[in-house]
């Protein structure tokens, strides 16, 4: 359902506002370059400083400029559950294919708690399928594997897992835990193959905003078992993949864009703008992967 290549799109602005010309733009990009899908106002879009009325907008635009060429998985995820209900139950009336629930953040809840605000969720909007998201280094808290089971066999609506935490051995716990029907996809970009190599089905990711393209070569070579392509996708990617973090995502990725001429470089506060040294620094590896001239 949600396999391949997902892109975390970005959220641009212009002014203060949302700039939906170059969302659309960034979204016939993503087209063009062959993705199954994006993910809009996740993280890397800037979730925690849009406003719930800005938030489904994104969506509702996502949606209308995908076009059903590509689906959309809505970041739906609050640290408050009824936030998390109402922007679900908004992201399904305006037509989103899924959910991505990110764990709440900083109540740092215990696993009874996940389940619950997770369980919660999946009862307010059964027919929506759902993805949940363990990042414990943004959160505080991981999504324990034993809850990820249960939570799957009680509520057919949670498909799967955006599996951020660093760790293949995690990824195989996974998918003992949870059988081969259930997706697991890497949360990292330079931790793709070796997620897909022990069970992951692809990646939402934060380096096809820039390399759409590239990166849906190097999962779907993977998945047809061109490892050695795939191999060598991800070592000509591979400064990329680690220099978008530089500094705190989206800032990188949103500064890479701008290089691009795809957007303006703008952010909301607390996020500002790179540092002069490190953007000079991402610059450099934008020429040395061809995206830049």
């Amino acid at each position: 359902m949600f396999t391949g290549t997902y892109t975390a799109i970005i959220t641009p602005f212009r002014g203060g506002q949302l700039d939906e010309a170059a969302l659309e733009r960034l979204i016939k990009f993503q087209i063009k370059g062959g993705v199954d899908g994006i993910v809009p106002v996740g993280t890397t879009g800037e979730s925690p400083t849009v406003n719930c009325e800005e938030h489904i907008r994104v969506i509702e635009l996502a949606v209308k400029f995908s076009a059903g060429k590509i689906k959309v998985l809505a970041g739906t995820g609050a640290n408050a559950t009824s936030e998390a209900i109402a922007l679900t139950q908004a992201a399904e009336k305006v037509g989103a294919d899924g959910s991505l629930q990110v764990a709440p953040y900083y109540n740092k809840p215990t696993q009874e708690g996940l389940y619950q605000h997770f369980r919660a969720i999946a009862k307010a909007t059964p027919t929506l399928p759902i993805m949940l998201y363990s990042i414990p280094g943004r959160c505080g808290v991981e999504i324990g594997v034993d809850t990820v089971k249960r939570l799957a066999a009680d509520y057919k609506n949670i498909i799967g897992i955006k599996e951020a935490g660093g760790s293949c051995d995690r990824v195989s716990q996974l998918r003992a835990a949870l059988g081969p029907k259930f997706e697991i996809m890497s949360g990292d970009d330079s931790l793709t193959l070796p997620f897909m190599s022990v069970g992951a089905n692809g990646v939402i990711s934060v380096a096809s905003n820039v390399i759409p393209k590239e990166v849906s070569q190097m999962v779907n070579a993977f998945a047809r078992g061109d490892a050695k392509k795939a191999a060598t996708l991800h070592a000509r990617y591979y400064p990329l993949f680690k220099d978008l973090f530089i500094e705190t995502n989206p800032t990188p990725v949103k500064a890479a864009l701008a290089m691009m001429k795809l957007i303006d470089e703008e952010y909301r506060l607390p996020l500002v703008p790179m540092n002069p040294k490190n953007w000079d620094v991402l610059r450099t590896t934008l020429k040395r992967c061809d995206v830049l001239e």
